[in-house]
């Protein structure tokens, strides 16, 4: 009988070692988080800041964070479903929708750090333009403020919708290192990028392409039961797009703070939550329900 390796044996169990929890569930590659967070010594413990973004099926979150030993701090964070409050009620996971969170995180990080009036950005015509500081009269100035791009587990396609947030953050007015490789409008044959490809998916182009391709559709077909765009189509026309997001686009700088939205209680809702009493209305409580035992047992 041929000898049989035995690989796993008491020595490999006694020194198995389980995987943390996060890498477990498959959440966090922990091997690429530590080169994003791992930073000089000489930096003297400056933070080093990560851009992380991240897509769910209704939202996108986009967060400048730094790591600290008891874990991660976020500087700032920005929404998508914040975007309402800056002129767009719909389409808040596109492209454009994308390129408008990165912009309001950018705005809202600098505005925080008192360097808004440095750091304009670009007023973007899709061209590939890094963040640059406004230097004074000697030619000197500081440097922007700058991130790296943390995107999780996410595949980094060419005109993944990722990219769209960062281009809004470097737009913005934040340093992100990146080349325009992973922008929509790329050729990887000749090594060409083409702006105008990115800018018609900045403001919204190959979504009113595809809204007019619906439309003629539905009207070849008028007895087709079409859903898409069904609420999009209704509070915007193709035609208006374009013009849509540049208003989102200059009331996202104008004013990038957050906007606390107003609970109107008019269907007057009831409150279930359990008021706390204070020590004397309690002990006021305490004596009220003695006084009716009493009052109780002399009847």
């Amino acid at each position: 009988m041929p000898f049989v390796k035995l690989v796993k044996n008491k020595a490999y169990f006694k020194r198995y070692q389980v995987q943390y929890r996060r890498r477990r569930e498959g959440k966090t590659d922990f091997r690429a988080r530590r080169q994003m967070v791992l930073q000089d010594k000489t930096k003297y413990g400056a933070p080093k800041y990560r851009l992380v973004v991240r897509f769910t099926n209704r939202d996108i979150i986009a967060q400048i964070v730094h790591a600290e030993v008891v874990g991660d701090k976020v500087l700032q964070a920005a929404y998508a479903h914040e975007l309402p409050a800056f002129g767009l009620s719909h389409g808040l996971t596109n492209y454009a929708a994308a390129y408008a969170t990165g912009l309001l995180l950018a705005r809202r990080t600098l505005t925080k750090l008192k360097i808004a009036d440095k750091f304009d950005g670009n007023k973007t015509d899709g061209e590939f333009v890094a963040a640059r500081d406004k230097q004074d009269d000697e030619g000197e100035g500081r440097f922007p403020f700058r991130a790296i791009l943390d995107v999780g587990l996410a595949r980094t396609t060419t005109g993944a919708k990722i990219f769209g947030v960062m281009k809004g953050v470097v737009d913005g007015g934040i340093a992100v290192p990146h080349k325009p490789n992973r922008f929509p409008g790329f050729n990887k044959a000749k090594g060409a990028f083409n702006s105008k490809v990115l800018r018609e998916r900045i403001f919204g182009g190959h979504v009113a392409n595809w809204m007019k391709k619906v439309a003629d559709n539905k009207k070849e077909n008028p007895d087709q039961k079409v859903q898409e765009f069904s609420k999009f189509g209704a509070a915007f026309k193709p035609a208006d797009l374009e013009g849509l997001y540049k208003k989102v686009h200059e009331a996202i700088r104008k004013d990038p703070s957050k906007r606390v939205a107003r609970k109107n209680n008019a269907a007057g809702r009831k409150n279930y939550g359990k008021k706390r009493l204070t020590h004397t209305e309690r002990r006021a409580a305490v004596e009220k329900k003695i006084s009716a035992l009493r009052k109780k047992l002399k009847a």
